[in-house]
């Protein structure tokens, strides 16, 4: 019998602030309906100005610290496309704000989206090696665009922890899985700049070419049958493209596009990218705890995740959930972490997303404005300051 590894435990943090699409839409007269309808947004978290990548992955793992302590977690890896640093990991910030042993190694990867993804797979291979060991996982990220570009509608901020373990709570993960990579320019950031690039059609069209490439892959390495998914975790840099990519793939397999028979397969898993927006590296596992904290009951249930980085890297493959994991969901915190943002109009917004640090080494205090447990407090001589508090 094979042994069982997978998330056992699942906890996000999004930003302290939060601009509603009817903010956006009242700004550039956009008809709201290419938002709430068009794009299936409906709000995007924005991060305070004392919050990044590190203190939203500090705050969404503590609970997880907090829950099972630190002595069996012998690895973390931090999964982003939104570095705060070309040599350092985001990580190492997160393993002193966490007081975790000095005895653990911190790496930090990055393709796009994609990146949790190739996170989980390693932690599982970690795992395997050594059973006594866990893995804490966390995807962090700020999704970024232009002001006034056709990707400023889908932005979002938010952080995963993920453990994973032998025996797990939550989400036992199977082999094999689907692969596809393909280089394709629908989505980069050059490191002179601090915005993305995108190539919308050209984005969406690489996307449903890799769901081909992956499910066909996955197939012919013995995968489960379609029929046999209780629903669909898709990455979602917009929680309509979920529907865009489940369609294709239902079309690739000969199968019948059903509206219902799609809303069923993948409708519960967008309720939080909906109000959070895209989250890049989390996006994907966003969609699972949400697909968790609403359903009935998943348990011996396959669900089916297709996680896609630009540029691009995509895999697919299956989890299947286990007896008992509705008592250890966070359905409250969950909650929580969405209905505490601020709202923030138009005008302050923009000044959130123009705001970046001089670069000249010298020492500079960000406002106080996080309520969250850790915050980014400054930087002096090139270096960033985090306190918790």
């Amino acid at each position: 019998m094979s042994i069982s590894i997978g998330i056992h435990d699942l906890s996000f943090a999004t930003g302290e602030f939060v601009l509603p699409h009817t903010a956006l839409a009242d700004y550039n007269g956009t008809e709201i309906g290419k938002y709430h309808v068009g794009i299936g947004q409906h709000s995007m978290s924005i991060p305070a100005a004392d919050e990044d990548i590190v203190t939203l992955a500090a705050t969404a793992a503590a609970p997880i610290i907090a829950r099972h302590g630190s002595d069996r977690i012998r690895t973390v890896v931090f999964a982003t496309e939104s570095s705060i640093d070309q040599a350092k990991s985001a990580g190492v910030y997160v393993h002193s704000l966490l007081g975790l042993p000095s005895a653990t190694r911190v790496v930090e990867l990055k393709q796009a989206c994609y990146g949790a993804t190739a996170a989980l797979q390693f932690a599982i291979g970690l795992v395997r090696r050594d059973p006594a060991q866990q893995v804490l996982v966390i995807a962090s990220d700020v999704s970024k665009y232009e002001l006034d570009s056709p990707g400023e509608a889908t932005q979002g901020a938010a952080a995963v922890a993920m453990l994973v373990s032998l025996d797990p709570a939550l989400v036992r993960i199977e082999d094999p899985s689907g692969l596809f990579t393909a280089d394709v320019m629908d989505f980069w950031r050059p490191n002179y700049l601090n915005t993305a690039l995108v190539d919308g059609h050209e984005s969406i069209n690489a996307y449903l070419q890799a769901v081909e490439g992956t499910w066909k892959d996955y197939s012919e390495q013995g995968g489960r049958g379609l029929e046999e998914f209780a629903a669909f975790c898709y990455h979602q840099p917009f929680t309509k493209m979920a529907y865009k990519a489940h369609r294709h793939l239902l079309n690739y397999c000969g199968q019948d596009t059903d509206k219902d028979a799609i809303a069923q397969a993948i409708g519960l898993t967008t309720a939080y990218n909906t109000v959070i927006g895209n989250s890049y590296t989390a996006s994907v596992y966003l969609g699972l705890s949400a697909l968790l904290d609403q359903s009935e009951d998943l348990t011996g249930k396959s669900i089916g995740f297709l996680s896609y980085g630009s540029g691009s890297v995509a895999e697919f493959f299956a989890g299947t959930v286990v007896a008992g994991y509705r008592d250890k969901l966070r359905t409250e915190a969950n909650h929580e972490a969405i209905n505490r943002r601020k709202p923030v109009d138009y005008a302050g917004y923009r000044d959130l997303h123009e705001r970046s640090f001089p670069t000249d080494g010298g020492d500079y205090a960000t406002e106080e404005q996080t309520s969250g447990p850790f915050r980014l407090a400054g930087i002096s001589g090139h270096k960033r300051i985090y306190q918790a508090r």
